[in-house]
């Protein structure tokens, strides 16, 4: 057991030496999921935040589009990885990076949670006022479970995170960059591809990150799996300081492993 956290603390040290290029899997609206992309997958996810007003007095009535491109890179069962890039528009500064390493659930010893160490938000602009600048260099740690609840597989996940008190600011320029996470899945009606794979036909996501700064706030929706690869994602997204956001959001996310 040493040697695994060893290993994971190398690695860690590694990505934040070296600035990671990654985006990590999510639950909803915040990454407090345990899903990592297996070795040699590639996760194609596009994200987008809007209101359907005609009229409002939102100043921020959508945010910018989030296509982002990860990739599992670990070949071991026991240690996975992934890493990735965000890309966002419109935006002055499109590109923020992220990564994420992690044990699955019974990895460590029979019955043992999902372990999880990441960064996300990690972007190129360090100069310029704090909400504008995209080096926010998230680190978070997420522990997460399956526990069976009526029949349902449902995985409950939680953590903390830390981030660049330059940069994950209040609207006041005071440094919040501190906080929790939760995030709650579970998944019906599974089925059945032609090759033996399952997956749930339906799943239902809810998500939370506390903090009144630019990731603060939650959402809960719903995702529809065509395929154990192709799924789509609708549902609110609410925020905990709307003079960052703007008020709530519709969100619909596009996801697609290959």
């Amino acid at each position: 057991m040493k040697k695994v956290f060893l290993l994971v603390s190398v690695l860690t040290l590694a990505l934040f030496r070296s600035q990671a290029v990654a985006t990590p899997s999510t639950t909803y609206w915040t990454p407090m999921t345990s899903d990592i992309q297996p070795y040699g997958v590639w996760h194609l996810g596009i994200d987008n935040y809007f209101t359907l007003q005609k009229k409002s007095d939102d100043a921020t009535p959508a945010l910018p589009t989030d296509t982002g491109l990860t990739v599992g890179v670990l070949p071991f069962e026991k240690i996975q990885m992934e890493v990735g890039v965000d890309f966002l528009s419109p935006a002055e500064d499109q590109f923020v990076f992220n990564a994420k390493i992690g044990t699955p659930e019974g990895s460590l010893f029979e019955g043992s949670p999902a372990l999880n160490i990441g960064v996300f938000n990690a972007g190129a602009k360090t100069t310029g006022p704090a909400l504008s600048r995209t080096d926010q260099n998230i680190v978070d740690i997420i522990v997460g479970k399956t526990l069976p609840v009526f029949g349902c597989s449902c995985r409950f996940h939680a953590g903390g995170y830390i981030g660049n008190p330059n940069a994950l600011v209040n609207v006041n320029g005071e440094k919040e960059n501190t906080g929790y996470m939760i995030g709650w899945d579970m998944g019906i009606m599974q089925e059945k591809e032609p090759d033996g794979g399952e997956y749930y036909k339906w799943v239902f996501a809810a998500d939370f990150a506390s903090g009144k700064n630019a990731i603060g706030g939650g959402g809960i929706g719903v995702y529809h799996y065509f395929t154990k690869n192709i799924s789509v994602l609708a549902g609110p997204v609410w925020f905990n300081e709307e003079a960052i956001n703007g008020k709530w959001k519709l969100t619909t996310q596009l996801d697609i492993n290959w």
